[in-house]
């Protein structure tokens, strides 16, 4: 199964926590996790294995909705900063237009993470 990772800036820190407390579930159930190009340097240098794309704004989140477009990816965790401006928001409303479109599960903050792990 693989997983997209994706936090904002402001999000980057509470993305590492809450795959720590999730490691368990990600290593058991041999989940493969991408993400875009700092999450993914974050996340790599907490421990964890994950295939870094490029940086959101230089495409990485449209890397990201290829792979769900072409039914690579099964789920999405978008830890989305909603009170900052992102200058590749066209890119971010493709990423969640495509999970809609492929039905591919889509948790835009912790909680709604914390659910779809949960049915992992």
């Amino acid at each position: 199964m693989e997983i997209a990772i994706i936090a904002h800036d402001g999000k980057k820190a509470e993305m590492v926590q809450f795959l720590n407390e999730h490691s368990n579930v990600l290593h058991h159930k041999n989940i493969n996790l991408i993400s875009t190009g700092t999450t993914g340097e974050k996340v790599s240098k907490a421990g964890f294995n994950v295939n870094a794309l490029l940086s959101g704004p230089l495409g990485g989140d449209a890397q990201i909705a290829a792979r769900v477009a072409e039914g690579k990816c099964n789920m999405v965790l978008f830890f989305r900063d909603p009170l900052d401006r992102h200058p590749h928001e066209p890119d971010i409303l493709m990423l969640m237009r495509l999970c809609d479109v492929h039905n591919v599960p889509l948790a835009t903050n912790p909680a709604t993470a914390e659910l779809l792990m949960k049915s992992l």
